[in-house]
Formats: structure tokens, C-alpha cells, sequence
């Protein structure tokens, strides 16, 4: 018994010591792209190109959403909308678009033909039949963007090493407790992790917000049909581009994307799903998660190290160090939202311990939800939908 306590004592300042760590590094990594220096405009011609929108409901705010890429201050572009259901009510607010944007070349693909067992790409593949361009642009439903989006997006490819472009992207809540926690959930954590793993050299990210490429370069992969029944299709398609010798440049833009989380399970089918995509694409190293967890981590060291004295003054030191650094993560977002930057200073620790809970329910399921249907992901990331 009379090693147990020290013992105890260390484990419980290397937690903290972690905890801190990250933490910092965190900030670190959010202030530097803050800082990032804008690119210039480039003078040179930009090629036509094509948005593919794949639609399925008429979500929350998704008019705006979707008028959002038809006000682009562009030279040239075709958008094409697309449902695999024709009584999907997504149908009503494309034809409202239609006919408040008679001149913008808008096309409307019906077709229930599934490629696979992921429904979002086989609605693209469907979508590119009707692509006029040889430039394109794939972006998910729930993304807002301004009118120099396509100007910021399609620019990277004006250099031929580049083979995709994409965006990490910003959460806005509405006030609904759950939207407020959703949007921390990629706000104080999910892009934080994405911006500390680009800042040591990992340029791996690819997001479905926003994936600009060339024609030629789906082709050379194998078209979106390589990637039909991959759960993590936007990841995929990046490590194909990846594997032509191509960087992947991760955009200045910044789209937000609004979060409608109705009820706590709302919010946990949507994160469980993540984590588990998370889980899928890095079985090795997502038992480390738990150290990004910097807060429940540094209390876990604070009580572990509460077992022996001897390390309190600098327990409590770096204890103090994470939470000061948590909280720069939570108001780092905050500085443009027009609410309080103390509305939600009391659900951060609501939302990591939330995050934590996600994070350990992962390990037990291979089942996710997407668009009201269950579907099993094997080891490979493979989708199966449950009877």
C-alpha cells in the first residue's frame, strides 16, 4: 500500500500534464489559422465549373442555405440539385429557387438509383450526368456560404499539384440547448483536433462541406462509384487524390453550417456517428482520444493525484493552466457571434463530459443513423443497411 498512493500521485500529474499540454497546443493551432494570412486573388481566368447538391428533406433553413450558392459572385456556373425520392420536399424549395433565379443555369435530377450503400454518394453519382463543367464543386445541404466562396474554393486548382480543395467549417447554434451543444461539439473540439493534426503535417483532412476538384481527377480515381458503400466517402475520396501524388489544400474559407439538434437523441445519434467514423478511419490511435479530452482529463489527474500531496502545487497549477486554455478554445469562436460571450460558459463542462460519453459508447456499436436510416459499418468502413 505504501507505493500505491505516490504511484497514484504521478499517474495523476502525468494526466494533468497531457491535459495542459494539448490544451495549449489546441490554442495554438486555432489562433495560427485565425492569424493566417489571406491569399491573394488571383488575376487568372477562372475555369466554369459545377456545383452538385445533393438534397434529401427539406431540412431546417435549407432555402437559405441552398440561395446562399446562387448568389456567387462567379464568372461562370451551373448548380445541380438532386433527390432520390420524388415526393421529397426538398422538390419545393428548388423550384422556388428556380424561379427567383430564371438566368442561373439550374438543373433538377429525380433518380432513385442507388450505387451503393451510401446514399449521399449515390446521389452525386447521379448528379454528374447532368455536370456541364469540368471544374467541380460537391457541398453538403446544411453548408451557408458568402458570394466569394466559389472565387476561394476553386483558386488552389489553378495549380496542377492540386487535386482537391476543401473546408473546415463553423458551427452556428440556435438557441435550443442541444443545437447550442452540437455546435460546440465542432467548434471547441472536432476542428480544433483537425487544425493541431495540420499544424504536425497531417494533410489528410477531407470535409464533405466542401470538395472542389477537377473532372479529370475523379476519373483517374475511379469516379465516385470507388467510394459508394464507404461510410467516410469525403475521406476516401481524399486518400485517392492522395495517392495520385496530389495535395489536398485545406481552403481560407470558412462555411458555417447551422446546428438543429431537437432533443439529446438527436444530438447523440449525430456524434455517435461521427466518433464512430472517427473509430473506423484510425482504429490504432482512437484510444487516445480520451487525451484530447483535456478537462475531464485534468480533473481525473487532480482527483488521482489528491492520493499524495507531495505534487498539489503543481497539480493544481496545471490543472488551472487546462481550464484557462479550455476556455480560450470555448470564446476563440465566440468572438463573432452577436450572443453573450458568457451564455454558454456553463455547458463546457456539460459538453466534454457529453463528448467523453460519445467517445465510450463507440467502442460498442458498429451502428449508425444517417437521414432516418440504421445502417451496420464493418472493419473496412463498409455501409450495410439493417433490415
Amino acid at each position: 500500500m505504501g507505493l500505491i498512493h505516490p504511484l497514484m500521485g504521478i499517474v495523476g500529474l502525468a494526466g494533468l500534464t497531457i491535459a495542459a499540454g494539448y490544451a495549449l497546443l489546441a490554442v495554438i493551432a486555432v489562433l495560427v489559422w485565425q492569424m493566417r494570412r489571406m491569399p491573394k486573388e488571383s488575376r487568372s481566368r477562372l475555369p466554369p465549373l459545377t456545383i452538385l447538391k445533393p438534397l434529401c428533406g427539406a431540412e431546417p433553413s435549407l432555402y437559405e442555405n441552398l440561395r446562399s450558392f446562387c448568389e456567387q459572385d462567379y464568372p461562370e456556373f451551373q448548380i445541380v440539385f438532386g433527390v432520390l425520392d420524388p415526393a421529397d420536399a426538398a422538390l419545393s424549395v428548388i423550384e422556388r429557387l428556380v424561379a427567383e433565379f430564371p438566368s442561373l443555369p439550374i438543373d433538377v435530377v429525380i433518380n432513385s438509383q442507388l450505387h451503393g450503400g451510401n446514399r449521399k454518394t449515390s446521389n452525386l453519382i447521379n448528379l454528374l450526368v447532368q455536370a456541364r463543367h469540368d471544374v467541380l464543386v460537391m457541398a453538403d445541404s446544411d453548408a451557408r456560404v458568402g458570394p466569394d466562396y466559389l472565387k476561394t474554393v476553386s483558386a488552389p486548382l489553378l495549380d496542377r499539384e492540386v487535386g482537391l480543395v476543401t473546408c473546415i467549417f463553423r458551427g452556428i447554434a440556435i438557441p435550443r440547448l442541444w443545437s447550442r451543444l452540437g455546435a460546440m461539439y465542432i467548434n471547441e473540439w472536432y476542428m480544433p483536433s483537425v487544425l493541431l493534426a495540420r499544424l504536425f503535417g497531417h494533410q489528410g483532412y477531407v470535409s464533405g462541406q466542401t470538395i472542389c476538384l477537377r473532372r479529370e481527377t475523379l476519373q483517374a480515381i475511379g469516379g465516385l462509384q470507388a467510394i459508394a458503400d464507404h461510410l467516410a466517402d469525403d475521406h476516401q475520396l481524399g486518400e485517392r487524390v492522395r495517392g495520385l501524388g496530389l495535395r489536398i489544400v485545406l481552403s481560407h474559407y470558412l462555411p458555417t453550417v447551422e446546428h438543429h439538434e431537437a432533443s439529446f437523441h438527436s444530438l447523440h445519434r449525430h456524434e455517435l456517428r461521427w466518433m464512430s467514423t472517427i473509430r473506423i478511419l484510425r482504429p490504432r490511435s482512437f484510444r487516445l482520444i480520451f487525451f484530447t479530452f483535456s478537462l475531464p482529463l485534468a480533473a481525473l489527474g487532480i482527483v488521482l493525484n489528491a492520493a499524495d500531496p507531495v505534487f498539489s502545487t503543481a497539480a493544481w497549477a496545471l490543472f488551472e493552466f487546462t481550464v484557462v486554455a479550455r476556455l480560450t478554445l470555448y470564446g476563440a469562436y465566440r468572438l463573432r457571434d452577436d450572443r453573450s460571450l458568457l451564455s454558454d460558459l456553463w455547458l463546457v463542462p456539460v459538453r466534454d463530459l457529453l463528448i467523453c460519453w460519445v467517445w465510450w459508447r463507440s467502442f460498442f456499436t458498429s451502428r449508425v443513423t444517417w437521414r432516418g436510416r440504421e445502417f451496420d459499418v464493418d472493419a473496412r468502413g463498409i455501409m450495410h443497411q439493417t433490415p
